[in-house]
């Protein structure tokens, strides 16, 4: 039998390990080829994208603007909650809207000024991404923990677990979601408040996430079933289980690793669904309320003065539309570079 090294002296390409786990080959001519981990072709993938690439600074840039509005509020020099229109006169007519043109736009108020209470519409806009991003980031590790957990515990273990699993999903999926959110979010609230009282913001937040997250697991928790049930009779894992591993080792080296791909593509496509259902709360009234900013309100109350001021839903308007179509594109990207045999 020819050892490595026999191999190697006859000039021919020889296979070995480096210490970083990548594999090396020799080319024969005293170089070295390195193979590139699945992750790094991945990213290879992605990176030859243009249009995911372009998407992931955007939605970089919208997270981005959402973590550093204090700061550009103290640069700006407005807050979001000031009534600058009825702190200062001239800025709002006798019908409460604003005098100047496109909706107050100006060099004091770059957006303008909402109409009525005269607040400033850009700043209203920042914290209202931080706000409704902010959330839906919370809710969507949460239902990703739990549809992780679920489905692989499901599909791996099997037997009466994954019946159990599988008939909570059923019942779960069969609700209506948008009409339970606006049916459940007053019971919700009503469990950590006396009706009578005024909610406190952060409750209605913890209500939110409640309510979302209690419906937002289960499709991500019936993929990862199914994609478990499928790999749990390959060879390797017959191999781990003869070994000696612990379920837990084969879970976490072994199925987990092959289920990335559905995790991360589903993750990308729950986050932008989260932040229009928030924003479909709080344009309903049973979301977020005054005078918590947030992309829903902005909604709402430019549904109620848009016949005579445009202007105030335009903005809030065209950021949520490129940032749902900015992620829905990095989700697609994210899908190819995984798997380059599918087609967009």
């Amino acid at each position: 039998m020819t050892s490595p090294s026999q191999t190697a002296a006859s000039g021919t390409d020889t296979p070995g390990l480096d210490p970083g786990g990548l594999i090396t080959v020799k080319d024969g001519k005293g170089g070295e080829l390195v193979g590139r981990s699945p992750g790094q072709l991945m990213w290879a993938r992605f990176k030859r994208d243009r249009a995911g690439v372009i998407s992931a600074w955007i939605v970089i840039g919208f997270f981005a603007v959402g973590l550093l509005a204090p700061v550009i509020s103290w640069l700006y020099g407005k807050d979001p909650y000031t009534r600058y229109g009825q702190t200062t006169p001239g800025l709002l007519n006798e019908f409460e809207y604003p005098v100047k043109p496109n909706g107050g736009m100006s060099g004091d108020f770059w957006f303008g000024i909402e109409p009525v209470l005269g607040r400033d519409v850009f700043m209203q806009l920042i914290y209202g991404i931080r706000t409704s991003l902010m959330l839906s980031l919370v809710v969507t590790v949460i239902s990703v923990l739990t549809g992780v957990i679920l489905g692989v515990a499901a599909g791996y273990v099997g037997g009466k677990v994954d019946f159990f699993v599988g008939r909570v999903i059923d019942l779960l999926m069969a609700f209506p979601n948008q009409l339970f959110f606006v049916a459940f979010m007053p019971i919700v609230v009503a469990l950590f408040v006396d009706p009578a009282d005024e909610t406190p913001t952060y409750i209605r937040m913890t209500a939110i996430t409640l309510v979302l997250w209690f419906l937002g697991w289960m499709s991500l928790a019936r993929i990862l079933r199914g994609a478990v049930l499928s790999l749990r009779e390959r060879e390797y894992i017959e191999a781990a289980k003869i070994s000696g591993a612990s379920p837990w080792r084969i879970i976490r080296k072994e199925l987990l690793p092959n289920v990335v791909t559905p995790i991360l593509v589903q993750g990308t496509y729950m986050l932008p669904n989260t932040v229009t259902s928030i924003a479909g709360l709080s344009f309903l009234g049973v979301g977020l309320v005054e005078p918590t900013p947030d992309w829903g309100r902005m909604f709402a109350i430019g549904a109620d003065v848009y016949e005579n001021d445009f202007t105030y839903m335009f903005f809030p308007g065209i950021a949520m539309v490129i940032f749902i179509v900015a992620f829905n594109l990095l989700g697609d990207s994210v899908r190819d570079a995984f798997d380059p045999k599918t087609n967009r």
